[in-house]
């Protein structure tokens, strides 16, 4: 699978490049998607042409049991998605802080994802393919907001601000985060692109909120929480 390389975004997001707020991310404080974000593909260019037909070769490729996964996440776009890979000590009902700070992450990444969403406008894949059948239902508002993904950038969102949390586990936190990512490919709602924006955005959004007060006292609530359940250092 390709990875984008994030070393130095922690620099670039320095504490000095944003005003001090002791709150959590608002569409006031967005900036401007097309300052970190590339644009897609040209529709109908030799790349979006490419990225369209591996699209279809993984929906095409996947066994029933990798769509039904794809469809899960689909649905589950949320803190859940990370007990396959921290087993059961992961039990968000049993660690209210953890839970808290994982839905300050899930709340910020809907405006966060719909300011580059509707800068960049790029159709679905069932757009521009109308063949294709996603592996879970989809509404036409979604038709014109394939890049960045939004479960990418929330799936990385929440890996990054677990995996800082948890180091030693931190391997299999991301890998969730990718595969969660790349069922959106399997499942036929995104491009590659639309993933790798994800990625960026995602982990941009995760630095962004671990600079911010209130954030951090969560985390550390979040983490004595994680000490006593063992999943922590």
């Amino acid at each position: 699978m390709r990875r984008i390389v994030v070393a130095g975004l922690a620099t670039l997001f320095s504490v000095s490049a944003f005003a001090a707020d002791p709150g959590f991310l608002k569409p006031s404080e967005m900036f401007d998607p097309a300052h970190f974000l590339p644009p897609p593909p040209e529709e109908g260019s030799p790349r979006a042409l490419a990225e369209l037909a591996e699209t279809k070769k993984l929906m095409a490729e996947a066994t029933p049991a990798q769509r039904a996964a794809a469809a899960s996440d689909s649905d589950n776009e949320n803190g859940t998605i990370f007990a396959v890979v921290l087993g059961p000590a992961w039990d968000l009902s049993k660690l209210p802080a953890t839970a808290k700070l994982i839905n300050e992450v899930t709340g910020s990444e809907g405006p966060f994802s719909d300011i580059a969403k509707t800068e960049f406008h790029r159709k679905r894949p069932w757009v521009v393919d109308a063949s294709i059948q996603t592996c879970a239902p989809h509404k036409p508002s979604q038709d014109m907001a394939s890049y960045p993904s939004g479960h990418a950038t929330v799936g990385y969102g929440m890996g990054v601000v677990l995996a800082t949390l948890m180091p030693s586990h931190a391997q299999a936190i991301l890998g969730r985060s990718e595969l969660f990512a790349e069922n959106r490919l399997v499942c036929g709602f995104h491009f590659r692109s639309d993933i790798i924006a994800g990625q960026q955005f995602g982990t941009i959004m995760a630095i962004r909120l671990m600079q911010i007060p209130q954030f951090q006292s969560d985390m550390a609530a979040a983490k004595t929480e994680l000490q006593a359940a063992h999943l922590a250092p």
